[in-house]
């Protein structure tokens, strides 16, 4: 058992201690996770704080079998932060941003290398296909948004991205 692990479990027992070092120790990666997919710095800093409100509520249902703690933590974030986005956006409250991803170290599992790398072949990629793969991995808009943001069917969208993310691990695998 990590030590991630064994903060949440003690979290799940309502320590306040423990879930105070998994906040100090988590809350950086959360907040940029938040951070990508909300700019607005007072939207991301209230949907932060729900993240951890429900890891308080949820951390005894956490199950290491099905993945890693920091996995478990950012999928919460991830899709509470997407649905505070749509709401925002449904309300016609959304700003569109354009979004120049921090792929160096920013991103769990990639390294300074290979982030260069996907930069380099981002650019390659035609505007819209490389602005749609940004919207839709990093800031987490659906086919259905992106589809009403360029005024195109939603299968052309799904096509569009297809094409990109083939294009991309073409590129990434010529390197």
């Amino acid at each position: 058992m990590d030590d991630l692990e064994q903060l949440l479990h003690r979290v799940g027992q309502q320590d306040r201690a423990a879930f105070a070092l998994l906040y100090e120790r988590t809350s950086a990666k959360l907040n940029g996770i938040v951070r990508r997919i909300l700019p607005e710095m007072t939207l991301a800093d209230d949907v932060l704080q729900d993240v951890y409100v429900r890891i308080w509520r949820s951390a005894a249902g956490y199950e290491a079998s099905r993945g890693r703690p920091v996995t478990w933590m950012a999928a919460i974030a991830r899709n509470l932060a997407i649905d505070v986005r749509r709401r925002e956006a449904s309300r016609g409250l959304g700003r569109q941003v354009v979004y120049e991803p921090d792929l160096g170290g920013a991103a769990p599992g990639i390294d300074a290398e290979l982030a260069l790398a996907l930069r380099r072949c981002l650019e390659v990629l035609e505007p819209v296909q490389r602005e749609m793969i940004v919207a839709a991995y990093c800031e987490g808009m659906s086919r259905e948004e992106l589809a009403d943001r360029h005024t195109r069917p939603v299968g052309t969208v799904k096509s569009w991205l297809h094409r990109g993310l083939a294009a991309l691990k073409a590129c990434l695998s010529d390197d």
